[in-house]
């Protein structure tokens, strides 16, 4: 019987020839490429999720955002990540761990065991075909979900008056007509000697400093409570009108829109707003063809992982065995990995003018199958020679 303690050599004999004791084999050969898939996709969605945390420091620094909200903006941008992510992890796990497998003639052994070229390689195709449907069902339900709610995150934080209409040490001008400048602003809101200018018709500016300053809401309007300031403005007659104050309340709402419609984007989209846009919307028909290859390519993104899957299985099974290991192979799977995927990106962009051009956003993942499938099966089997035999085809044979 085949144990997780157990090496593979130690399993395959008589027994492997059992049914019951080859699909122990099988998923033997699934957890030794499941492992390292996890914690290869685990590694490259940190490092990615660290560069977004850097593209995110802004929101931090500058607006002042609470850290929660702004790891829940990164958090909410990690689907996308890892539909990314996922074909390349596939790939980096999948060549190191059939490397390790073949070298140490573990696959050998399967294929002077009995089992069929088809059997030893399906763990790695369900793998792959697990995290294809995983790919699938983050780009068409969970990515759209995501997006939408980071997007009306980032509305919230733009709504966020003393993170956009106040820097310290910054004139800022957060709408027409309209300067601000504070000194600074401690923990608790309070803007320490803070100057406005606001703009009027016919040469009427008004200027108003305070010693500080509160953003409230107020009946649902943002209002600027200033004390201990004073207010300078023009009257019709050009007379200076000089009035000082203990309090005094600016209303905001005229100066800055807080009810903009939230716009999405492609990557917030749906399947079917991508493929059925409305079309009373002007930004939409502009933007038509751009809307069909981001459907295209949310549908043909899973393809890469059964494609890399492939492209592994042939770089390292489909070739003559070899004690020394297969670095010249690997290295050559990797550029054609890359090269596919760099295809299936420029198709997608190609698309966008030319929307017949969709059908290369599929062609890319499943020639490189299909070529990969033809290097596996296409020729025989060839490993070191074990007990005497020698295999070719889908079943050892004794040597003749």
């Amino acid at each position: 019987m085949v144990t997780d303690a157990r090496p593979l050599g130690a399993c395959v004999g008589f027994e492997s020839r059992a049914p019951a004791s080859m699909r122990l084999i099988e998923r033997y050969l699934f957890r030794q490429l499941l492992a390292p898939t996890l914690l290869a996709a685990g590694a490259l969605s940190a490092l990615a999720v660290l560069s977004q945390s850097f593209s995110a420091l802004d929101i931090l620094v500058n607006q002042r955002q609470n850290p929660l909200l702004v790891a829940k903006v990164i958090l909410l941008a990690t689907p996308h990540l890892v539909v990314l992510i996922l074909p390349v992890a596939i790939l980096v796990a999948a060549l190191a761990a059939l490397n390790r497998l073949h070298t140490e003639q573990e696959i050998v052994i399967c294929f002077a065991g009995g089992m069929s070229r088809w059997r030893v390689i399906s763990p790695a195709i369900r793998l792959a075909i697990l995290a294809a449907l995983i790919s699938l069902a983050l780009s068409l339900w969970v990515q759209p979900l995501c997006y939408r709610i980071m997007r009306q995150t980032l509305e919230s934080m733009r709504a966020d008056l003393a993170g956009t209409m106040i820097k310290p040490g910054q004139f800022t001008h957060p709408a027409p007509g309209l300067t601000v400048y504070a000194q600074s602003i401690d923990d608790e809101g309070v803007i320490r000697n803070l100057f406005i200018n606001l703009e009027g018709t016919k040469g009427r500016d008004r200027t108003v400093t305070a010693r500080q300053g509160r953003l409230q809401k107020r009946l649902g309007s943002p209002v600027l409570v200033l004390r201990h300031g004073s207010n300078q403005e023009f009257s019709p007659a050009g007379v200076l009108n000089f009035l000082s104050f203990d309090e005094y309340v600016l209303d905001l709402a005229p100066l800055v829109s807080l009810d903009r419609p939230v716009h999405y984007k492609l990557s917030d989209r749906y399947l079917h707003e991508l493929f059925y846009p409305d079309m009373r919307q002007a930004w939409e028909r502009d933007n038509r063809a751009a809307l069909f290859a981001e459907g295209h390519a949310r549908l043909s993104a899973p393809l890469y992982d059964v494609a890399f899957m492939a492209m592994a299985l042939a770089g390292v099974i489909g070739g003559s065995f070899s004690r020394i290991g297969y670095g010249a192979r690997i290295a050559a799977v990797a550029g054609a990995a890359l090269l596919v995927r760099t295809l299936g990106l420029g198709a997608q962009v190609a698309a966008d003018a030319q929307p017949s051009l969709n059908i290369l956003q599929y062609a890319a993942p499943l020639i490189a199958t299909a070529i990969a499938a033809a290097v596996l099966f296409g020729g025989p089997v060839r490993g070191p020679p074990i007990a005497g035999e020698r295999f070719w085809g889908r079943r050892s044979r004794p040597a003749s």
